[in-house]
């Protein structure tokens, strides 16, 4: 039987849960799911035991999201920068996102996008990775962006990189060319193409970094710390990144 602590809990959720104004909710919210290790750490358990409990939380977040009509979620996964772990860390975190991401696209409840530079991750990796994005490309709702092997920085550089790439299968003179370039046609290159910009970044863990995520995308978005770690990350606390979210005056850089 719930005790009053729970009853309370639940009440303050759904009352924070109505309170917030639908047309004042996020589109599109970035997550950089920080703070698995550290949360193994402070229960006495490696690494692996720290992200496979965060893991375990991506489903629910995902439901949070639809119930509130949330059109894209990015979930940052695995930096570049993590690519340089040892291989005793890494192996397994790595059959790790490869088992959540083949239980999302099992679910056929969102559509899958892969992001990332995908030619720096072993080749069993990216071949998951590509069939969950298959399998799901029909799939209507609720677009949930994966970024692995993902760093900001390196996006640009591969957004670039495509465009010249483009425009020398044209036969693009380098004079036309500086005349094309532009923020659109940078844009049209990244691995968000075709999406909205992120409205909200949420970082868990307490860290209060941008860490690289999303750095093109990010100019105009709203961010939220919050002190929990990510395998700790309740409804509740996305309830209130939700209405910090809402009582803030967006200015787009006016």
């Amino acid at each position: 039987m719930p005790g009053i602590f729970d009853l309370a809990y639940k009440a303050y959720e759904r009352n924070l849960s109505r309170s917030l104004p639908a047309e004042r909710l996020p589109r599109h919210v970035g997550v950089m799911l920080d703070g698995n290790r550290r949360w193994a750490k402070l229960r006495g358990a490696d690494s692996e035991t720290g992200h496979r409990a965060g893991a375990d939380n991506i489903k629910p977040f995902l439901g949070w999201c639809e119930e509130l009509d949330v059109e894209v979620v990015t979930l940052w996964l695995l930096s570049t920068d993590n690519l340089n772990r040892s291989a005793a860390e890494l192996a397994p975190l790595l059959d790790i996102i490869e088992n959540v991401v083949g239980d999302l696209a099992a679910a056929k409840r969102w559509r899958l996008n892969a992001m990332g530079a995908l030619d720096l991750l072993p080749a069993e990796t990216t071949e998951v990775l590509k069939r969950a994005v298959a399998s799901t490309s029909d799939v209507e709702g609720l677009v949930v962006n994966i970024a692995v092997g993902y760093g900001g920085r390196q996006e640009i550089a591969d957004a670039v990189r495509s465009l010249l790439r483009e425009h020398a299968a044209k036969g693009t003179s380098m004079e036309e060319l500086a005349q094309e370039i532009d923020v659109d046609a940078i844009a049209s290159h990244l691995y968000t193409k075709g999406q909205p910009d992120p409205d909200l970044v949420i970082r868990t863990s307490g860290e209060q970094r941008v860490g690289g995520f999303l750095l093109w995308q990010s100019t105009h978005s709203e961010y939220y710390f919050c002190e929990a770690y990510w395998p700790d990350f309740r409804r509740v606390d996305f309830l209130r990144a939700l209405r910090a979210y809402a009582e803030r005056e967006r200015r787009f850089g006016a």
